[in-house]
């Protein structure tokens, strides 16, 4: 599915089945799941590379080798993420900070992705998986959401403080999501998990996404606008709405921090600085590193994640993204060839 120009709809195309160069594995989808981030992609609010195949989320099989690979075999599952390559020699990569490379690729956007039967993925950028009988697996569809609404999640949640399994307890109590949506859904049950106390915001009249956060085990679940019934130790913003922050900063306490977690956010609104003083903080997170995925799935084989998925055959990857648009999806649209 070919993204031809931005605000276009995706065009069914056949093309030869690509061949992996050096470095590279072909690799037959199994799953892709859809992401804001792809909607950000179709609607042109990234920069447009040019005609692309969206899609950052994949599960698929190794289903052919280019020269040099040894790490990866034919049959292997695997997983690739929105970081497709990383120079390794900028000053980023070589201080451990390859989400931030000079010299990047990212899967769905300046390189072909997902939404497709096959796709060429850099080797040493695909995470092995375990197999479905496994008792620590998940079946492809419910593993594609933990490729970025999971990583991404977790990468935000880390720089809201938040610890990992059989890590010591750290000063995060109260924590507020707003926009309940692939990401929350799935950090949510990881925060409880952890002790964490999370409070859930939503449009005004998304009383499905409330009802899902409380069953989810959100302690509250209420608008944007509210006011929830203790201040946050932190907030995370999925909702790209840049009006999200100045609210958010009331909710947080004195030294508290607000974690923008998208790659695209509408223009924040100008506001009174005694909103931000007392040593608020406002950051934002970009992309993800390989050890957030080695990270994150790790934990995700010792915490049990129920990963809400809706599945859309592969032809109908427009009428996906208008559901995630919409507002109408609960959880994860996932693709399937």
């Amino acid at each position: 599915m070919v993204l031809p120009a931005p605000g276009q709809r995706l065009v069914e195309t056949i093309r030869p089945d690509p061949v992996p160069g050096p470095g590279q594995v072909r690799l037959a989808v199994l799953a892709c799941a859809v992401c804001r981030t792809d909607l950000h992609v179709v609607d042109g609010d990234l920069p447009f590379r040019g005609p692309v195949v969206p899609g950052h989320e994949i599960v698929g099989r190794v289903e052919a080798t280019g020269p040099g690979v040894t790490r990866l075999a034919l049959g292997d599952r695997v997983g690739v993420a929105w970081l497709g390559h990383a120079c390794g020699h900028c000053t980023y990569c070589l201080r451990e900070r390859e989400n931030l490379c000079d010299e990047p690729a990212f899967t769905g956007w300046t390189r072909d992705g997902g939404y497709a039967s096959h796709v060429l993925a850099d080797a040493a950028f695909c995470f092995p998986l375990p197999e479905d009988e496994s008792p620590e697996g998940l079946d492809d569809v419910h593993l594609a959401p933990l490729l970025c609404a999971g990583l991404i999640g977790w990468r935000a949640w880390r720089a809201a403080g938040g610890r990992a399994p059989g890590e010591p307890a750290v000063d995060l109590r109260e924590l507020g999501l707003y926009g309940f949506g692939a990401a929350a859904h799935l950090l949510t049950q990881l925060a409880v998990h952890l002790g964490v106390r999370v409070h859930a915001f939503t449009r005004a009249d998304d009383s499905a996404a409330q009802a899902f956060a409380l069953r989810l085990g959100a302690t509250w679940a209420g608008a944007s606008d509210d006011a929830p019934p203790v201040e946050l130790d932190a907030a995370i913003l999925f909702a790209p709405a840049g009006e999200l922050v100045p609210l958010a900063l009331q909710r947080v306490r004195k030294g508290g921090r607000v974690v923008c977690g998208g790659i695209h956010m509408t223009d924040i609104p100008s506001f009174p600085y005694a909103w931000l003083w007392e040593e608020r903080e406002v950051v934002s997170v970009a992309n993800l590193t390989r050890r957030d995925g080695r990270e994150f799935l790790a934990v995700a084989r010792k915490v049990p994640l129920q990963v809400q998925a809706a599945t859309w055959p592969l032809a109908q990857a427009n009428e996906a993204l208008q559901a995630l648009r919409g507002g109408t999806l609960t959880g994860a649209a996932v693709l399937v060839p």
